[in-house]
C-alpha cells in the first residue's frame, strides 16, 4: 500500500513539471488560456481558449504555433 502511494506522488509530482516547457518561469500570472505557449516563447491571446488547444503568437516571419495554456 505504501508503494502505491509513493508511485502515485511521484507521478503527480513528475506531471506538474512537465506540461508548459522552459518558458513557464517567465510568464506573468494570467487566467488559464490566455496565453499562447511556444517551444521558444510565449505571447498573449487575443481571445482565451481552453487550456491545451492550439494556439498561434504571431511573429516577423509569420505565425508559430503553440498550446494555450
Amino acid at each position: 500500500m505504501a508503494a502505491v502511494r509513493t508511485i502515485i506522488v511521484l507521478v503527480f509530482c513528475s506531471l506538474t513539471i512537465l506540461p508548459v516547457g522552459p518558458s513557464a518561469a517567465q510568464v506573468p500570472p494570467h487566467q488559464p488560456g490566455t496565453v499562447c505557449f511556444t517551444p521558444q516563447f510565449w505571447c498573449w491571446m487575443q481571445r482565451p481558449l481552453l487550456p491545451g488547444q492550439v494556439c498561434f503568437c504571431q511573429t516577423r516571419s509569420g505565425p508559430i504555433r503553440g498550446t494555450s495554456g
